[in-house]
């Protein structure tokens, strides 16, 4: 089975990076450019992750973490700066899909442990 993930963001560069990054793991990722658009789609899906920029079109990152809490099944919630240090982030890069296996790895787990 594979893991679907939201990511919430206004750049479709972004996207399509993330997209590029994440093509050879066996997930599913979907995209909301907003706050909004993120809360159709949430009451729509049914996700493992949400990766957020921390600053979006219409909110914060913590408008996402109140929609992630109303949601039935409380995905995990990994948020990104692009404010963040130039070095920092050409580190962290190749730790991306690291991080998003592991995240959904949890999901699924605390899922099946119900």
């Amino acid at each position: 089975m594979r893991s679907r993930i939201l990511y919430i963001s206004g750049d479709a560069e972004d996207v399509r990076n993330l997209s590029q990054i994440l093509n050879p793991l066996p997930l599913i990722l979907d995209h909301a450019e907003s706050v909004e658009c993120a809360r159709s789609k949430l009451q729509t899906g049914d996700y493992d992750v949400i990766v957020t920029e921390a600053v979006l079109p219409d909110g914060k990152w913590l408008d996402v973490l109140h929609l992630v809490r109303e949601s039935l099944r409380e995905p995990q919630v990994i948020v990104t700066d692009q404010n963040a240090d130039a070095g920092f982030w050409a580190e962290a890069l190749p730790e991306v899909q690291r991080i998003l296996y592991n995240a959904c790895s949890r999901a699924g787990s605390r899922l099946s442990a119900v």
